[in-house]
């Protein structure tokens, strides 16, 4: 059985502070989660845990994310060496970017394939870390990871995605994967 693992992972601190975009590796993790379809279920890894979550990202038969490979794996590689976008990713937003031209949030895949929103945000999710309410960025992060599995499992199953533009109307986008 086909080993596939959802990812996401929240930081500590935004752009702003760590010098920018550039810095990407400063911002620290709070916390990350997985989807493992071996084991069926999620798991929630502080960053006392980090090598724990490397480890089992290195382990898959697929990682998939959304924009992990220049976001989440660049706030990884602040704690380790190890190149994870070697390994076989899908990262279902740069494969939409190139598929339409322009980025897609996830949040816009939700609404228009599911009819769901995404329950937060990413600036929420710092403001939950200062304040300690990890509970609050388990919860979200796990709920990102769950939309990115639907969406991902819906492609496969339907070989293409809806999403609302910027003006509210429903598109859709075929995938292969």
């Amino acid at each position: 059985m086909k080993n596939v693992v959802y990812f996401d992972l929240e930081t500590q601190k935004s752009a702003d502070e760590v010098g920018g975009w550039s810095k990407v590796r400063d911002m620290r993790m709070s916390l990350g989660v997985t989807y493992s379809t071996a084991r069926g279920s999620y798991l929630v890894y502080g960053e006392n845990k980090v090598d724990d979550l490397i480890r089992e990202l290195q382990r898959a038969d697929l990682v998939v994310g959304f924009n992990h490979l220049k976001f989440d794996y660049e706030v990884l590689s602040g704690y380790s060496i190890i190149d994870l976008t070697q390994s076989p990713n899908l990262d279902l937003m740069v494969d939409l970017r190139d598929r339409l031209g322009h980025r897609l949030g996830l949040d816009a895949l939700a609404e228009g394939t599911f009819g769901l929103g995404k329950t937060s945000e990413g600036l929420q999710a710092l403001e939950w870390f200062k304040q300690g309410r990890m509970a609050e960025i388990a919860e979200y992060c796990c709920y990102d990871v769950k939309l990115t599995k639907m969406v991902h499992e819906f492609g496969c199953q339907h070989r293409q995605l809806f999403f609302k533009n910027r003006f509210g109307a429903v598109l859709n986008v075929s995938v292969d994967w």
